[in-house]
């Protein structure tokens, strides 16, 4: 009986065993990135922004206990028109210089469903631009690839993928609150896919 329960587990696609893994955002190829739109009446804007980092514990068997936050660098969103970039990274805007971090952290997460290695969910967290904070549950959807990581950066290890799209709203985060919402839109788009890394020595 004990010798056919070993087997069974041995022969799980996912080890009885699985453990707490901690994935490091930190793209070493810096192929990582964070996408944003505004789509106001006058004028569309679209950008991306891509000095990312953050750590995040994942556990297949157990996806609700996942925890973690991500970090992107405020001085590395680009838009296309270097003037529009410049004002975006302003004072009056963003002001990159006094807040040059734009943080998610987040401590579990809720109605989880599972397809093999694959998990959707939401993320119940907090949202951090220009030092204010608000509670912000996003929906993601998390792949956990075992061993993948060497195709991907050449070294052992597992990949954890990161993918999401919500938006925000500049007037929570005091983003020039009410003005100029002909050409800059309130609402702000967000797409993440993003690529975590769990090298095995």
């Amino acid at each position: 009986m004990k010798i056919t329960l070993f087997l069974t587990l041995l022969a799980s696609p996912i080890s009885f065993f699985a453990k707490t893994i901690e994935f490091d955002f930190k793209d070493p190829k810096g192929i990582n990135s964070i996408l944003f739109h505004l789509d106001a009446p006058l004028e569309s804007i679209s950008g991306s922004g891509n000095d990312i980092s953050g750590m995040v514990s994942f556990n297949i068997e157990k996806p609700e206990a996942t925890t973690g936050g991500i970090i992107l660098k405020s001085e590395s969103l680009h838009v296309g028109n270097p003037v529009l970039k410049e004002h975006m990274h302003g004072k009056d805007w963003l002001n990159v210089k006094k807040f040059p971090d734009i943080k998610f952290s987040f401590t579990s997460l809720a109605n989880i469903k599972k397809n093999k290695n694959t998990i959707s969910g939401v993320a119940n967290g907090k949202m951090t631009i220009r030092n204010v904070t608000i509670a912000m549950p996003i929906s993601v959807t998390i792949t956990y690839l075992e061993g993948l990581l060497e195709k991907r950066n050449r070294v052992p290890g597992d990949l954890l993928v990161v993918r999401s799209k919500f938006s925000v709203k500049r007037d929570d985060f005091n983003i020039q609150k009410g003005k100029s919402l002909e050409k800059v839109a309130n609402d702000i788009e967000i797409i993440l896919n993003l690529a975590g890394s769990a090298p095995k020595s």
